[in-house]
């Protein structure tokens, strides 16, 4: 099974999110669902980046690393090189 880290984006709120998932486009729907409490006012959000992991560990690992940058330049220049 494949694991993705994916960033999503909120013109709304000028935000960016990271998480993980098996499937990037469901996760997208439920966020614009409103189903994760964090990301529910930023609605609508648009999927601008995904990384592909072949384990779970690994992908919880890059999300984590990602987070850890707290920075909106270090996510911007990953988008951008994607």
């Amino acid at each position: 099974m494949k694991y993705y880290v994916y960033i999503i984006y909120s013109q709304l709120k000028n935000r960016y999110y990271t998480g993980y998932t098996i499937n990037p486009e469901e996760r997208l729907i439920e966020h614009n669902l409103g189903a994760t409490h964090s990301t529910r006012p930023g609605r609508p959000w648009m999927l601008v980046y995904t990384e592909t992991f072949n384990d779970k560990t690994a992908a919880i690992k890059r999300e984590n690393e990602i987070k850890k940058m707290k920075s909106r330049k270090y996510i911007e220049n990953l988008i951008k090189t994607e």
